[in-house]
């Protein structure tokens, strides 16, 4: 303990188990459901907007945060919703097609959202130090609110699996790393018994307190176009599409909806424990153990939020498809190249899986689909350079007008 003088009140609230559904007090430091050790959803007992929602961004919905505290914010949140008909006509879609980009938070990323709660949160508590497991964009956002916070932050990265652009900002913003051969969930066991031994305060999604702000995307959503008929989230560990789920049922609970979107998870054909699973019919993961592919955001074979991800689909009415990396970077490119949206490869998942979804039957005409783009294209700069393009060169400028008037 150490930082004092934040009020703290999680009054309201209870959590309960998302695989055995037990409930319990709201213990900011219980993350394991003690009868089956599922994960946490964060449950409003009473879901209400008196006042309405004031000012911008992730804490404009305070009401519906349950963490009452002096936030640690960076106006996070308040992200564009673009329309993208020329993605929609080229991809052959007929709804009418939104992107909503995360890549303009602070850090770059969606996870901006989650953190902001989480580590107002552990600075009420007077937390000291804090850890995180990340395939880049939750390093670069703990680091960030982290320093701001002035707790310390360990976090525990797969050795040389994190693109440069995230590793980077972890980097500058002063964050402890430490390496670990393997993939992510290595990294994510070493975050959980780091808890368990030492204490550190874990800023991943297996704190559902996190996720709580990440429902906010539903609320913005919501506000700007009222409720879509599709969500399309590309998912990793599953913690952001359960999380906007979770926020569109709040929204219905607290009488401001009366319908509910359909959510569509993306994974990427060499990390889809839960696409391949529900392509079988099943209803537990099929976890992999060696997880690959270029969107690296995503990489990871035994999503902690699995139960939640897929409960968010299945209730919705929703469906899991998995694409292949060509597909992703193809997206990528059409995302940058016919609306000007630039995503890193694992936010352009769910670009990439338009036209398997129209073949399927579904974004039709008279529909309306949003498409989260979870993270900034300058977080990969290696998959940005690896583009095809046009390049030429000139010895001087003579050379150069005259390349100029041939091309």
């Amino acid at each position: 303990m150490g930082l004092v003088g934040y009020r703290l009140s999680l009054d309201g609230v209870i959590l309960r188990c998302s695989v055995c559904g037990a409930a319990y007090e709201p213990d900011p430091w219980l993350f394991f459901c003690p009868r089956c050790g599922g994960v946490f959803d964060v449950v409003l007992e009473e879901p209400r907007v008196t006042r309405g929602f004031r000012g911008r961004g992730v804490w404009r919905y305070s009401e519906l945060i349950p963490v009452k505290t002096q936030p640690v914010t960076m106006n996070e949140g308040g992200t564009p919703l673009i329309p993208v008909p020329r993605l929609a006509e080229e991809s052959g879609v007929g709804a009418e097609l939104y992107v909503k980009y995360e890549g303009a938070n602070p850090t770059g990323s969606f996870k901006d959202r989650g953190m902001t709660v989480a580590v107002s949160l552990a600075r009420a508590l007077g937390v000291r130090r804090a850890a995180a497991a990340s395939t880049g964009n939750t390093a670069a956002s703990a680091a960030a609110y982290t320093a701001r916070a002035g707790i310390g932050l360990t976090l525990v990265l797969p050795a040389g699996k994190v693109a440069k652009g995230k590793l980077g900002q972890s980097i500058l913003h002063g964050a402890r790393i430490l390496e670990v051969e393997g993939g992510f969930d290595e990294a994510l066991s070493v975050v959980v018994e780091s808890v368990k031994r030492y204490g550190y305060y874990p800023l991943n999604s297996f704190n559902a307190w996190r996720l709580e702000g990440q429902k906010t995307i539903a609320f913005e959503v919501y506000e700007e176009i009222g409720v879509p008929d599709y969500v399309i989230v590309p998912v990793g560990n599953g913690g952001n599409i359960s999380a906007i789920w979770k926020g569109f049922k709040e929204l219905l609970e607290a009488g401001l909806i009366d319908k509910l979107p359909r959510m569509i998870g993306v994974q990427a054909a060499g990390a889809a424990p839960l696409a391949d699973a529900f392509l079988q019919g099943l209803d537990h993961p099929l976890f992999k153990d060696h997880p690959e592919t270029r969107a690296t955001a995503i990489r990871i074979g035994k999503p902690i939020n699995w139960a939640k991800a897929m409960r968010a689909v299945r209730e919705s009415g929703g469906v899991f498809v998995k694409v292949s990396d060509e597909e992703i970077m193809k997206a990528q490119r059409m995302l940058a190249r016919l609306e000007g949206i630039g995503a890193e490869p694992a936010g352009a998942a769910g670009a990439a899986a338009l036209a398997r979804l129209a073949a399927q039957g579904l974004l039709e005409k008279g529909e309306r689909a949003v498409i989260v783009v979870t993270g900034h294209a300058l977080k990969d700069p290696e998959a940005m350079m690896e583009a095809p393009t046009e390049t030429l060169h000139a010895g001087s400028v003579e050379e150069a007008v005259k390349l100029l008037g041939l091309h």
